[in-house]
């Protein structure tokens, strides 16, 4: 049986819906089965259809009026645009870190970048993803904006399961823990342009991997 905090239910019902879809327990077309699920999470309806509705908004569910409820996938277009977004605003994070970083600050980051190695070595995507968001999301703490935060943190989640997907394709892992390298260095140089471009340049090739699993 799987253990639900009771804090923010629906949102840990929507967290363990996302890792289902991750992970394939649950693909495209799959219509939910409620009463499965709740026995299986031990909860009632309700905040279950509660984080049903945040997933459709997400794009990875589909309301069906007296029908239920479908894992769905957005077009590779949609899911471009979420990619194109998030790399105008995850740059603008990296640059603003770059210029706000301490020596404590990288050693942190150091901290994160060196569990994304590890993952990396035991080919352990699951938690290489894991430790990316972690990773990036200290970027977006530190840099200081809470506008800037509140809209990355929107995106976040919808493009999770898109960059676990991303590193199905050959050679893509290996890409991404050298562009987190590139990236380490110059937050070690405290260079806010380049971090910026580097930033968007990963966000980029991530997108560009799924487009060729689509194909």
């Amino acid at each position: 049986m799987r253990t639900i905090k009771k804090k923010t239910l629906h949102q840990e019902i929507a967290n363990t819906l996302r890792e289902m879809i991750m992970s394939g327990e649950l693909t495209e077309g799959d219509k939910i089965k409620e009463d499965q699920l709740c026995e299986l999470m031990d909860i009632s309806k309700t905040p279950l259809r509660e984080a049903l509705r945040v997933l459709s908004v997400e794009g990875l569910i589909r309301l069906v009026p007296n029908r239920g409820a479908y894992v769905s996938t957005p077009t590779f277009e949609e899911i471009k645009e979420m990619f194109d977004v998030m790399s105008v605003l995850e740059g603008e994070c990296a640059r603003a870190s770059a210029q706000r970083m301490t020596d404590r600050d990288y050693i942190s980051l150091n901290k994160l970048h060196d569990k994304l190695e590890e993952s990396f070595r035991q080919r352990n995507q699951k938690e290489y993803i894991r430790h990316n968001n972690s990773y990036h999301s200290f970027l977006q703490e530190l840099a200081g904006n809470r506008t800037l935060n509140q809209i990355i943190n929107g995106l976040r989640q919808k493009i999770l399961l898109y960059r676990f997907q991303s590193l199905n394709l050959p050679e893509r892992f290996e890409q991404s823990i050298e562009e987190h390298r590139d990236l380490l260095e110059a937050f070690r140089k405290r260079n806010p342009g380049k971090a910026e471009d580097l930033m968007r340049f990963h966000l980029k090739m991530q997108c560009k991997a799924l487009e060729e699993l689509t194909k």
